[in-house]
């Protein structure tokens, strides 16, 4: 079976054609969208333009698109109608960064091929697994029973791939395993799996909760947003504005929410983006920490998403800052120098180092074509 898979994300329209069954994309296209896809203009040409692109590796039994909030009612993948649409809507504000950039591409999708399946598969279903004590606020009943106010938890599918990658580098069953997954990109998230599955997750009823990220300031005081409502002259809209796109490495750096560019910024000798990345790295470090308390053990920790791969310098920084979890400095420069995924030779007795490509490609696909087939 071959899926065309459209991962609308914040940043970028990742495409490809994929052969279930094998790892390598028949064909593949990545757009950007800039640090914040939700303010790029163009979207529904862009992806019309890579749907064309693509046609030319034949045709396809089915698209599968990420979609980031399933909210209450989505827990696994779904093939997407009219109804499934209108869902999708109603919970958009729970993820405005992600969610109306991903429906508008499953619509242009379902016009361009109209005979073609359409599968919707969530970021948040991998953490349907999170024990009540991990997903549940200390607030009001009513909150959560009458509005819904619960830790999702996202970047699943990319977490789910990098579990799979972890126990096949290490040659070992995922069940058997405990890890801590940092998925950094212009989104960033911790997630602790054991035994395959989510056990805690720094992402909660939305994606602005947990670390610093391009654009998101992540977990900040919430007496903060208290006292810009009464004495700031902000409206509830202007937060949303502000938190969501107007935070995180671009606030702080005052250059770009990207951290190539921060980073050409920090090495020209600029003193915010300095300051940007170093604070960046903290948040990490204090996500990564706090998630390993919901573990019984730590056999590795996991970087994925763009900056985990690619920005080895970030990777070191934080690895730096997590001695009390047992990696020293050989550790740090082994993780920094690492070059693609892998695994990082580690000193004595401390947990493993991965470095892991995140696929989720290859999960959306697999997951669409089980859905597509259980219908036939």
């Amino acid at each position: 079976m071959r899926i065309l898979v459209l991962n609308a994300g914040s940043s970028s329209l990742k495409a490809s054609v994929i052969e279930v069954g094998r790892e390598a994309p028949v064909a593949e296209v990545e757009r950007s969208w800039g640090s914040d896809a939700s303010h790029a203009g163009h979207r529904r040409e862009t992806v019309i333009g890579v749907i064309a692109e693509l046609r030319s590796a034949g045709p396809v039994d089915g698209a599968g698109h990420r979609v980031v909030h399933g909210g209450p009612t989505f827990r696994e993948p779904v093939i997407v109608d009219a109804a499934v649409l209108a869902d999708l809507d109603a919970i958009a504000d729970l993820a405005p960064l992600h969610n109306v950039v991903a429906t508008e591409t499953i619509r242009t999708a379902m016009a361009e091929l109209p005979d073609v399946p359409q599968v919707a598969c969530f970021d948040t279903a991998f953490h349907a697994t999170l024990p009540e004590a991990a997903w549940r606020y200390p607030v009001p009943d009513r909150w959560f029973s009458e509005w819904g106010i619960r830790r999702y938890g996202f970047h699943g599918l990319s977490v789910e791939w990098a579990t799979h990658q972890a126990a096949h580098l290490f040659r070992r069953p995922a069940a058997d395993l405990a890890l801590l997954v940092a998925h950094l990109g212009s989104g960033c998230s911790v997630t602790a799996v054991l035994g395959g599955r989510s056990v805690s997750t720094s992402m909660g009823l939305t994606p602005l909760e947990g670390l610093m990220m391009g654009t998101r300031a992540g977990s900040i005081d919430p007496g903060i947003l208290l006292r810009l409502l009464r004495v700031g002259d902000l409206t509830a809209d202007a937060l949303a504005e502000a938190l969501d796109h107007d935070s995180g490495l671009l606030a702080v750096s005052r250059r770009s929410g990207e951290m190539r560019a921060v980073r050409d910024a920090a090495d020209a000798g600029n003193a915010d983006a300095a300051l940007a990345i170093e604070m960046f790295a903290r948040h990490a470090a204090e996500g990564i920490a706090a998630a390993a308390t919901s573990l019984p053990r730590i056999d590795a920790l996991v970087f994925t998403g763009g900056i985990g791969e690619h920005d080895g310098r970030t990777r070191g920084a934080i690895v730096a800052r997590l001695a009390p979890l047992g990696w020293g400095t050989g550790d740090a420069a082994a993780i920094q120098a690492l070059d693609g995924e892998g695994v990082a030779p580690g000193a004595g007795d401390a947990p493993a180092l991965l470095v892991v490509t995140a696929r989720e490609d290859l999960v959306i696909a697999r997951a669409t074509a089980e859905r597509i087939a259980s219908t036939t």
